[in-house]
């Protein structure tokens, strides 16, 4: 029997994908017709996790016979990197998110903010809601009180919510599902933070490590890289990717930049010169706020190491 339609991709693994018809939850395999492979996209990937896609088969999809993706949907908004090492290739994380949660530990490992940084203004950029999950609390507490509060002073600053939790205690759990709920949501960080034991804490019966439906015999080699969605058992649907160890910004223009800092975006036009660099003009009001502490020094940092684009902040 032929089907054909539209779908979620939930599962990327390389050069094959599986899809479902959200919010049904019914996954089946699917490939990308060469002709529209690398069509428009500058990226290594031009399908992404989250993407709408039109696809075809002429028998009930199934391991043996993956459908076709013909066409993918135009997406509402996307989170995309560069790579920082000498490559600079541009890879597509997720696509038509509702909410991203980035998680972050202030030890174990050490905090990078520029990196965080990073992250935040691509969700600006792309008009995606953004928290910061802040993880492993339960060690935290006990050594980092200074850094904790300093962590709140910088980014409440910027305006941004800051969600305390533990994935080892439950602290903080309840409230991440329930933001969840009924939403497709990205959960993204650094290596070593925490992401997978958050996504088992939030849904014993997700594996993050192992997925519902093998690939290999259509991949040919096993993968630990995959980019995938779960179908969480409070309703929402969570997309998980491999842990980052690099984040560098895509079609940011030196001169917008600062618009996706919302603390200084909000006093940039008080600024002597439209436009403003905030770098060397007189009676520049970026500049007055980070001398008077309405703007975090470590976020404007942040913000000059991002006019730079020799620098390689990780």
């Amino acid at each position: 029997m032929s089907k054909s339609g539209e779908a979620t991709l939930v599962k990327n693994a390389g050069s094959c994908y599986m899809l479902s018809e959200l919010p049904q939850w019914n996954l089946f395999p699917a490939v990308l017709r060469g002709k529209i492979r690398l069509k428009d996209s500058e990226a290594t990937n031009p399908i992404a996790v989250g993407d709408r896609v039109r696809f075809v088969a002429e028998t009930e999809p199934d391991m043996e016979h993956p459908a076709s993706i013909t066409e993918i949907l135009p997406r509402k908004n996307y989170v995309i990197r560069k790579s920082t090492n000498l490559s600079h290739q541009a890879h597509i994380i997720a696509a038509n998110i509702d909410k991203a949660y980035i998680i972050v530990t202030l030890e174990f490992p050490a905090i990078k903010l520029p990196f965080l940084d990073r992250i935040l203004v691509t969700c600006e950029m792309y008009g995606i809601p953004v928290v910061i999950v802040l993880n492993k609390m339960d060690l935290l507490r006990d050594v980092c009180t200074d850094q904790i509060r300093d962590f709140h002073r910088i980014y409440g600053i910027a305006g941004y919510e800051i969600l305390e939790v533990s994935a080892k205690t439950g602290e903080g759990i309840e409230g991440l599902r329930n933001e969840c709920k009924g939403k497709v949501c990205l959960l993204s960080g650094e290596s070593g933070v925490g992401k997978s034991s958050i996504i088992k804490a939030m849904d014993p019966e997700a594996d993050p490590k192992i997925g519902d439906i093998s690939l290999a015999h259509l991949q040919g080699k096993h993968t630990t890289s995959l980019y995938e969605m779960y179908n969480l058992e409070c309703g929402g649907f969570l997309i998980d990717t491999p842990g980052l160890r690099g984040f560098g910004l895509v079609d940011a223009q030196k001169e917008e930049i600062a618009l996706y800092f919302p603390e200084m975006l909000k006093v940039s036009e008080d600024c002597r010169f439209s436009p403003c660099t905030h770098t060397h003009e007189p009676g520049c009001a970026v500049k007055e706020a980070v001398g008077n502490g309405s703007i975090s020094p470590e976020r404007y940092a942040s913000y000059l190491g991002m006019l730079d684009e020799d620098k390689k902040y990780r």
